[in-house]
Parts: structure tokens; C-alpha cells; sequence
């Protein structure tokens, strides 16, 4: 077993933390310790990099696949001096301080990984992965975990060069919510929950301290805390028998609320591939298309279930159709809809 393999296993291991970890961060507000345990967990949910794949078809020994060569596989100890070994044959190479900077982390020596990913950071300067795991390793050396000083200037230097890069955004929400920064924190956040998939459990957990901060700061809640706290109608659609043979491939689900005599602009809008039934979706207000015109605007909602063959929301001639009757936002049963029309224009 190679050295780059054992540290591609410690990136694997890593995130299978995150997921063992995930139930204690929820729990958990960022007044409480201990810290690390928060941080670590969300840092590494939100992005280390499953590297194990790539690093081993770049850099491993394919002779290791023969069944009849017997390898020994490395301790963690041992590819850490051969890894040693290496930066120092190759100090140049800021690859291998990245990999060392990842065997320290995994052995919980943040002064040390800090270190290493200094050495790779001299090298290439700009590179936001490096500058952001420079900060998450300072941060564990700081008393009560503190997102201060150079580490928020690295975050900001790599929020500089890729303004998406969700470690980042987190971590540096972090540090304004440390600082008591409310506002600037539930800012930071909003940008990085408008990169989320709406209904992820991540999404949800940032939605969460957004409104943490909100309160904490005594700020008005914005569109997170609807988002957080809204309506969530479970709709169950179904396809009327007469009309299976129509379904063909390709097929799109839409599936929107709509006040019942209001705007025709949706409060809530579902759009994913369909090719059997049934199907369930939850509407929320994650899904609104215009700010403040979501499912908590309306008191009742009609619902409509559509397929598409053209994949456009705006209905087609032989597009199928269903609709509910007005149901409450407020409704906790699922609201069942049978597709039992075709579009004709």
C-alpha cells in the first residue's frame, strides 16, 4: 500500500466521521462545548474532498491489485515518516505538504497540519482548499476554537478567489458569530444557503443558525426563517389508470401551489423526472420563485400536478394534469392528487 492510498484513506475516514458526528452538531448550539466537536463535523460534511479514487489512479501501485503480491498495509504512523521522507526529498512539491497537513489532522495535531498546510500555502498562495484547511487547523489551536486573526483574513482571501466556496462561507459565519457579528453572520450564511439543495439536511442545519443569529442579534427574520419554520404540504400524485399508456420516457413532474383566487404565479414549485408512479414530494417555502410570495403568504392553496413532455412549466397540449381542492398550508396529512386529465389547447 502506497503512501498517497493511506492518506486518501484518512480523507475517506474523515468524512464517515461527519456523517457518525452529524446527530451530536444538531443538537448543539455554537454556545455550548465542546466546540471542536461542532466544528469539525460541519467543516467536514461540507467539504473535504473524496479523494481515495483519483489520488490511487494517479498515484497508486496498480501492482497491488495482483492477488498473488502480498502487501503489508501501512500504520498511520508509518506512512507519516514516509510521508516526512518525502516533502523532505521534495519540498517544492505542495501536493505532498497538503497529504501531511491531512495525516495531522487525523492524528489531532492542528498546530502541526496548520504547519504543513503553511508550507503548501508558500507554494501556491491562492489556493482556497489550502487557505481554508489553514484556518480550520488554526482555529482548533485557539482557545475556545476562535475563528481570529490571520485565520479570518485566509477565509476572506479565499472568499476572494472562489466566492462559492462553502467551507469557507460556514467557517467564516463561524468567526462573525463568535465575534458577535450577528448580522454579518446570518449574512455570510445566506449566501451559503443559496448554494444548498433546499431540502438537504445541510441546508437545513444553516437555515437554523441563521435564525440564531437573526435573534441573537435582535434582527427582523428574513426569507431563512420562513424557509426554516414554514408549511411543509407532503404531496402524494398518482397517475389515473386509464392514462398509464400515455407516460413516456423523458417525461417531467411538476407539481406547484397556487393561491386559489390570486396571482397565477406559483408559491411553490416541485420540477423532477418522472417515469412511474406514485410519487411524493414535500412543498415548502425553499421552492417560492418571487421573494416574499411563498406557501406562508396564503392562508389555502390549490395544487396542480402536471406532466411534461416538453420539461417547460407553461402546459402543453397533451401534457397530463391533476389538481387538488384548496387545502390549508397548515395541513400536516398529505394532500393526494390523481393525474387523471390531458392538456388540450
Amino acid at each position: 500500500m502506497t503512501i498517497l492510498f493511506v492518506v486518501a484513506t484518512v480523507a475517506l475516514v474523515a468524512i464517515a466521521l461527519a456523517f457518525v458526528l452529524w446527530p451530536l452538531w444538531r443538537n448543539r448550539s455554537f454556545t455550548t462545548r465542546p466546540r471542536t466537536v461542532v466544528l469539525l463535523s460541519i467543516v467536514l460534511a461540507l467539504g473535504l474532498p473524496l479523494v481515495s479514487t483519483a489520488l490511487y489512479l494517479d498515484f497508486g501501485n496498480p501492482a497491488a491489485l495482483n492477488p498473488n503480491r502480498a502487501t503489508v498495509p501501512l500504520t498511520l504512523d508509518q506512512a507519516l515518516v514516509k510521508l516526512k521522507k518525502q516533502v523532505s526529498e521534495h519540498p517544492d512539491d505542495p501536493t505532498l505538504w497538503s497529504w501531511l497537513g491531512q495525516v495531522y489532522t487525523a492524528k489531532k495535531q492542528p498546530a502541526k497540519a496548520r504547519d504543513a498546510y503553511g508550507k503548501a500555502l508558500v507554494l501556491h498562495p491562492d489556493d482556497p482548499n489550502l487557505l481554508v484547511a489553514w484556518a480550520q487547523e488554526d482555529s482548533l489551536t485557539q482557545p475556545d476554537h476562535r475563528i481570529v486573526g490571520e485565520a479570518r483574513i485566509r477565509l476572506e482571501h479565499a472568499l476572494d478567489v472562489d466566492p462559492k466556496h462553502q467551507r469557507a462561507l460556514w467557517m467564516l459565519g463561524i468567526s462573525d458569530f463568535q465575534l458577535g457579528k450577528y448580522a454579518p453572520a446570518s449574512a455570510t450564511w445566506q449566501r451559503l444557503l443559496a448554494l444548498l439543495p433546499p431540502e438537504s439536511k445541510v441546508a437545513k442545519a444553516v437555515q437554523t443558525q441563521i435564525i440564531m443569529a437573526e435573534r441573537r442579534g435582535g434582527l427582523p427574520l428574513t426569507q431563512a426563517a420562513a424557509i426554516a419554520t414554514g408549511p411543509q404540504l407532503k404531496v402524494e400524485v398518482t397517475l389515473a389508470p386509464e392514462l398509464a399508456s400515455k407516460l413516456r420516457p423523458g417525461a417531467t413532474l411538476f407539481v406547484f401551489a397556487r393561491k386559489p383566487h390570486g396571482t397565477p404565479v406559483p408559491l411553490a414549485v416541485s420540477r423532477e423526472p418522472v417515469s412511474r408512479f406514485p410519487v411524493t414530494v414535500t412543498l415548502s417555502n425553499a421552492m417560492s420563485m418571487v421573494p416574499n410570495q411563498n406557501l406562508s403568504s396564503s392562508k389555502t392553496v390549490e395544487i396542480t400536478a402536471r406532466v411534461s413532455y416538453s420539461g417547460q412549466a407553461l402546459p402543453a397540449s397533451g401534457d397530463l394534469e391533476g389538481r387538488s381542492v384548496p387545502v390549508s398550508t397548515q395541513r400536516s396529512q398529505p394532500v393526494h392528487i390523481v393525474i387523471d386529465k390531458i392538456v388540450k389547447k
